[in-house]
């Protein structure tokens, strides 16, 4: 499969994620942000960052870009999309996703190995979990709280949209430890923590990120 990693000003995570597409066996196609054109890939990939230096708030500029045109019409037409931090961020400025991300609630930036229950295995990214599964991922924000009104919330969880929740504490103040969300349709999914910087042992975060950049090859092919 081909995944277009999109590269925006004040992207760092761009080719991190290119590489564990790799690791997971698929063809990464780098993605610019001010073109109009996914060069037809498959699927598409929002990395983390600090996009356009999070002015206004995170993610409020990138959704203008012209790449994003195009990915909000691709989703909508049922290609997977996957917004990792900075990335989940565009994915609600976008309207893709409901809710926002906001300032961590201890006021500082957050970086560590976090433990998570994936809880939605029927999406594009996460079919080789098992539902349940416990995985540790690196986690590093400053604005990572998620946050959304009560009918919102109470509509995710009994919809079964809530991808991952986090373990053994919230490490930033998200309502109902939410860590992961999808959309209506399952093809967009939102991740606050870096499953690309958990792919390969050698980096010492271990490989429970692998299966986000695995799972898609067997959905799409399905």
């Amino acid at each position: 499969m081909r995944v277009g990693v999109v590269t925006f000003p004040g992207s760092l995570d761009d080719e991190d994620a290119r590489r564990a597409v790799r690791i997971g066996g698929h063809e990464a196609v780098a993605l610019w942000h001010g073109d109009h054109d996914l060069q037809g890939v498959d699927a598409v990939i929002l990395p983390g960052g600090f996009s356009y230096g999070d002015y206004l708030r995170c993610g409020a500029i990138s959704r203008f870009a012209p790449v994003m045109t195009e990915v909000v019409a691709a989703a909508g037409r049922g290609m997977p999309v996957l917004g990792i931090c900075n990335g989940f961020q565009i994915l609600c400025e976008s309207h893709l996703l409901p809710g926002a991300l906001i300032r961590n609630d201890h006021r500082k930036f957050v970086c560590k190995d976090q433990k998570l229950r994936i809880e939605n295995t029927r999406t594009p990214w996460t079919s080789a979990y098992d539902e349940g599964a416990e995985v540790t991922i690196v986690l590093k924000n400053g604005e990572g709280g998620y946050v959304a009104d009560a009918d919102t919330l109470d509509r995710l969880e009994g919809e079964g949209r809530v991808l991952a929740r986090y373990l053994d504490g919230n490490p930033n103040g998200s309502m109902r430890d939410i860590a992961g969300i999808t959309n209506e349709r399952g093809n967009v999914v939102g991740l606050m923590p870096h499953p690309e910087h958990a792919v390969e042992a050698l980096t010492g975060a271990g490989t429970d990120g692998l299966g986000f950049f695995q799972s898609f090859g067997a959905a799409i092919a399905g």
